[in-house]
């Protein structure tokens, strides 16, 4: 059996979730309304979405459900996890579409108040999971790099590098984006050093080499002067066995001045060619070792596209494309008390590939 991320681990507000801050208006209230009258359905809840993808944050959800569920008595909080019956899938697991990922037997007024929370768990890190596994896939074997971070608001930064890593990315770029999986932050000498060196990116590099944790291997941006020939070559002369790799991030609307020779005809921003290019000059000057990684708008169907061009790239460092886009999941009760109860449209969908939790 899978091991699972322990509930205490994910930083939970616990009291704030218990109370409802975080749930729907209305789940919070139906909560309430049960408490109130009394009510203590036991029903059969399910967990399902509609893709074909892999599975991400259903042990945070099962952290939610095992740290927030039970009902406030007398000014004390009474836990209802142990009366729960709970099965799910494991981290990283694939899913089709419309397979119940998660299944919660038990007292609903227990966990009414739970549902926005978990679902947006699962929501959260499938979707970042299902993007990366996309540009894994695509890039045929070659270290994907989760640049994500810059693109969405800090707090996520945990949970969103758990998903990446769980979806097979090289990298993250913040020691935050490891927290839940033991990794640390990886990255690039940035252009804005590079500026803060009156745009000598060599005399930063070297800075950048000499600050950098011991057995690290340095990679530098070398398009701050549209020159990436040029400045790789530099780059890779000065640093010698310091330097890991050289990073490709050209402006979409510029093109490289190594590539103008082609005239009119010539690719901006990043492109097969540029890459090419590059490659071919450091292997012509001795500099085989070094690395090229490609950064600047990449996405799965671009990744694949370079790689169908036979483009000499080594990592891909992808961004905002890893946050785009939704994989919604979906709560429902199906049974109270052992017999069907679902919504018009919905069925109980048992699935022989959950494991009990609880």
């Amino acid at each position: 059996m899978a091991r699972r991320q322990p509930a205490d681990s994910f930083g939970l507000p616990v009291a704030a979730i218990r109370a409802g801050h975080h749930s729907d208006a209305y789940l919070r209230l139906a909560k309430r309304v049960l408490e109130a009258e009394d009510r203590h359905p036991r029903v059969t809840m399910q967990v399902f979405q509609k893709r074909t993808t892999a599975l991400a944050g259903i042990d945070e959800a099962l952290a939610v459900l095992e740290l927030c569920s039970g009902t406030e008595a007398g000014g004390r909080w009474r836990a209802g996890w142990e009366g729960l019956e709970v099965h799910a899938l494991h981290e990283g697991d694939a899913i089709a579409p419309l397979e119940t990922v998660l299944s919660i037997v038990g007292d609903y007024s227990v966990f009414a108040h739970l549902e926005t929370v978990f679902l947006g768990c699962l929501a959260r890190r499938t979707l970042v999971a299902g993007n990366v596994a996309r540009a894994v896939a695509a890039a045929a074997g070659k270290p994907v790099l989760f640049f994500a971070a810059r693109h969405d608001h800090w707090p996520v930064q945990p949970g969103d590098g758990f998903a990446a890593h769980l979806a097979g990315a090289a990298g993250v770029s913040t020691d935050a984006g490891g927290d839940w999986w033991g990794g640390r932050g990886v990255g690039t000498l940035p252009h804005a050093l590079i500026a803060a060196y009156a745009g000598d990116t060599v005399a930063a590099a070297r800075a950048f080499a000499r600050q950098s944790p011991e057995g690290d291997g340095v990679t530098v941006l070398v398009d701050f002067e549209n020159d990436s020939i040029a400045t790789a070559l530099a780059v890779a002369d000065a640093l010698g066995e310091d330097l890991w790799g050289v990073r490709l991030d050209t402006a979409e609307d510029l093109v490289d001045r190594g590539l103008a020779d082609l005239g009119p005809a010539a690719p901006a921003g990043v492109s097969p060619e540029l890459v090419a290019r590059v490659r071919r000059a450091l292997d012509d000057h001795g500099h085989r070792r070094v690395r090229i990684v490609v950064s600047g708008g990449f996405d799965p169907e671009r990744i694949a596209a370079f790689e169908a061009a036979g483009a000499p790239v080594d990592a891909y460092g992808v961004g905002s494309a890893l946050l785009r886009g939704s994989n919604d999941f979906t709560a429902d009760v199906v049974c109270l008390d052992g017999r069907h109860c679902a919504k018009a449209g919905r069925r109980h969908r048992p699935n022989p590939r959950l494991e009990r939790v609880y």
